[in-house]
């Protein structure tokens, strides 16, 4: 059992410690956000499956709601995503230059510019799975000048699909593995497992540049959004 984290699991505050490092990792990409939701829906499991056991009809107060923390979890992903977004937005010609420097932040900044003009938005879901993926398409978006109307309906739709997908996880892992450090970790590799493909698809993604005759690159696809105003 996971009796080294059971104190925090059966405490309301789980849900505090959930949210604050989901919305952190935007910046801190190596926070174990998604180790830790992973590991409070196995606490739920846990507390399920005791409850069965003991033929309770109700579920005891000290396990984890798994609405809740979904609700959390994708709520302080979207709150981060936007927040990230909004710095680069108005980092001014200093962003400019440091997003200018990372060939990674470049491309996002020009993969968003071209998906979200054709208004997909499926890069945003996929690249919240990827590593540090979520930072690059968020701070791209904001230095790319792409409108709240543009991004955040999609930065919503990834923070629930990951959430979901994450104590779903947890819980289901729980169920059928046991609420142990095994079926934590199955999970996990579950998780990563899916973070791995993410990143697989982002690279694999066609350069906006074909899809766009005449255009030398970002700066041009994503110019005459500069001037426009926040939804």
């Amino acid at each position: 059992m996971l009796e080294s984290l059971g104190s925090l699991t059966s405490s309301p505050w789980i849900y505090a410690v959930v949210a604050l490092s989901v919305l952190l990792d935007v910046f801190l990409p190596v926070l174990p956000s998604g180790v830790l939701v992973i590991t409070a829906a196995t606490a739920a499991a846990a507390g399920s499956t005791a409850t069965q056991v003991a033929g309770a009809g109700q579920v005891p107060k000290d396990v984890p709601s798994l609405l809740l923390l979904v609700l959390c979890a994708a709520t302080a992903s979207v709150l981060g995503d936007l927040f990230a977004y909004r710095l680069a937005r108005r980092g001014g010609d200093r962003f400019d230059r440091a997003i200018a420097r990372s060939r990674r932040l470049t491309r996002a900044q020009a993969r968003l510019g071209a998906t979200l003009s054709r208004g997909g938005g499926a890069l945003v879901v996929v690249a919240r799975f990827a590593p540090a993926g979520r930072s690059v398409v968020s701070l791209g978006a904001g230095a790319a000048h792409r409108t709240v109307r543009e991004f955040l309906p999609w930065s919503a739709v990834a923070g629930v699909v990951w959430a979901g997908y994450s104590v779903g996880l947890g819980y289901f892992g729980g169920q059928w593995l046991g609420a142990s450090w095994f079926g934590v970790a199955v999970s996990v590799v579950a998780l990563f497992g899916a973070g791995a493909l993410a990143a697989y698809v982002m690279r694999r993604r066609p350069a906006p540049a074909a899809a766009v005759p005449g255009q030398q690159g970002a700066a041009p696809s994503v110019a005459p959004r500069t001037a426009c105003a926040d939804a």
